[in-house]
């Protein structure tokens, strides 16, 4: 006898159900990502930032010194290990199970998580391709710059529908829509 396990996301009964159009202002909830935290053991810093950089399909966030996540839409956590693996020095660490992510853009994004985030994201201070650990909503996470006015946040499972709720409220006066992608 086999045992066939559904996934269900965390975030399902906030998200199903609501309109499907997207609005100018839009909050995502992406269902499968692939999260791993990389950590370099001292002396391997240069190498593991270098890997780190020069991999296709994921997206570093800097974490803090020798520290960093890696979020792939279309990489598992066993690919991204493997290309790790020749590099002597990096901790590779699968989160995608205990981690969120989170999408918002659209031209007020700035201005809603202004609301619950104490990190300047004006564009001449956070680059796009930026990111920053910080408290999200009361909720340690990590947060990046995607796009022009698109962000991207990492944050603990356990805490998603607190921060995923106080979203919605922050962007209730800018319409703020919401929904899953892939």
């Amino acid at each position: 006898m086999s045992i066939h396990y559904l996934h269900r996301h965390i975030l399902e009964d906030l998200v199903t159900g609501f309109s499907a159009d997207q609005g100018a202002n839009h909050v995502s909830v992406v269902r499968r990502p692939t999260i791993v935290s990389v950590l370099a053991h001292a002396g391997a810093e240069l190498a593991v930032a270098e890997v780190l950089m020069g991999m296709e399909g994921c997206e570093p966030r800097f974490c803090g010194p020798s520290e960093w996540l890696l979020v792939s839409r279309t990489l598992g956590a066993e690919h991204i290990a493997d290309a790790l693996a020749s590099v002597a020095g990096a901790a590779v660490i699968d989160q995608s199970d205990g981690k969120v992510l989170l999408s918002i853009g659209g031209p007020a994004a700035r201005t809603i998580l202004a609301k619950c985030l104490a990190v300047d994201l004006h564009p001449d201070v956070f680059a796009i391709g930026q990111s920053a650990n910080a408290l999200i909503c009361h909720v340690s996470g990590n947060i990046a710059r995607t796009g022009e006015d698109e962000f991207e946040i990492v944050t603990p499972r356990s805490f998603a529908v607190s921060v995923f709720e106080e979203l919605l409220e922050m962007g209730r006066e800018h319409a703020l829509t919401r929904g899953f992608t892939d």
